[in-house]
């Protein structure tokens, strides 16, 4: 078999270590450890935050590009032209980010913070909070969508490509998508977060990989790139666990201040992330999509651009707006919700393939 098939197929999952095999205790451990260290020593933690160009920290940059510049190492762009194959998973995650994800969050906050629980929080701020919920639905993740779908055996060429489709959407529809649902005629794009995370996160990284790919393949074939990709495994992973240490540890004089509302406006961001994660996997297994297009699919569908989501709701809203406390809590449980989602996917492998579509 060849062409499409080749590249587009169900790969064999490999074995997982110990590290890999309890992450989620190592996340927990990595959340706590953050909360901790960013109580006991905001002064250092403000510091590595202030390292900022244009809303991003490059910090989390530097380690952001050591979990995804492993994943990109795999993409041989000889292969993207397979990828148009899978138009159904494309057009379904287009669907989920940017037909459904933006109004779905809206409704969510109204229904959660403009209503049930409104009694629970300040009143001045609910309607901010609900603008944060949605300035972060209406952002699609980029970066991170490479460590989710690597986790669940994605197709990395259809990753690739559907980041970059979302990319390019996002430079024209998100300031229309948040000015109709915020009510604003016209809002504030931090065109400078937008553009460059796109090259920080995508174009830099991409270019990276490739040319690294490229000579290792050279000198040493396909062997020498094997052994290349084990050894920096374990690194990966361990620069997404020090990325939750910062994250948390930036927040952790908040989290401690504020945890009745961290944890309500937590919940319409959980239930969006498994709605909409839960629709993109059952719509692409209705169409016939393979798994490991469904799952970085869902994935993709689920999880959000945060840097750009904080950056617009500092610029709209201020840096102490509920607006963006609600973007940052965005933020803190990206990482470890993504994971449940992509245990989920892991598991529901077999059944997934099984079951007549």
């Amino acid at each position: 078999m060849s062409g499409a098939a080749d590249t587009i197929g169900t790969p064999a999952r490999p074995g997982l270590g110990v590290f890999e095999r309890y992450l989620t205790i190592w996340v927990g451990l990595c959340i706590v450890a953050g909360i901790a260290l960013g109580h006991w020593f905001p002064a250092a933690f403000q510091a590595v935050g202030r390292l900022e160009v244009a809303q991003v920290n490059l910090p989390v940059a530097v380690l952001i590009w050591l979990m995804i510049v492993p994943m990109l190492l795999k993409i041989d762009f000889t292969a993207l032209g397979h990828v148009a194959g899978q138009w159904r998973g494309i057009g379904v995650t287009l669907f989920i980010n940017w037909a459904v994800k933006p109004f779905s969050m809206a409704l969510l906050g109204w229904l959660f913070i403009g209503w049930l629980f409104r009694p629970l929080l300040p009143e001045a701020q609910i309607d901010s909070y609900i603008a944060g919920l949605i300035l972060l639905a209406a952002a699609p993740c980029t970066a991170m969508v490479f460590v989710w779908s690597n986790l669940c055996d994605g197709e990395p060429h259809f990753t690739l490509s559907q980041v970059a489709v979302n990319d390019a959407i996002m430079v024209v529809a998100f300031a229309p998508i948040v000015g109709l649902l915020l009510g604003l005629s016209a809002i504030t794009v931090p065109w400078s977060t937008l553009l460059l995370s796109v090259a920080l996160y995508i174009v830099i990284p991409v270019a990276v990989a490739q040319a690294w790919r490229r000579g290792l393949i050279a000198a040493g074939g396909h062997a020498a790139l094997d052994r290349l990709l084990a050894r920096l495994g374990p690194l990966s992973l361990g620069a997404l666990l020090l990325t939750l240490v910062l994250l948390f540890g930036f927040q952790g004089e908040q989290i401690i201040a504020q945890p009745g509302v961290i944890l309500l406006l937590a919940v319409p961001i959980l239930i969006q992330v498994y709605f909409n994660s839960g629709l993109a996997y059952l719509l692409n297994r209705y169409f016939g999509v393979p798994h490991c297009v469904a799952g970085p699919s869902a994935l993709i569908g689920a999880s959000n651009f945060f840097e750009l989501a904080v950056a617009a709701a500092i610029s709209l809203f201020g840096f102490n707006s509920g607006a963006a406390l609600a973007t940052v809590v965005g933020v803190l449980i990206e990482v470890p919700v993504m994971l449940s989602v992509v245990r989920i996917v892991n598991a529901s492998r077999a059944w997934y393939e099984r079951t007549p579509r």
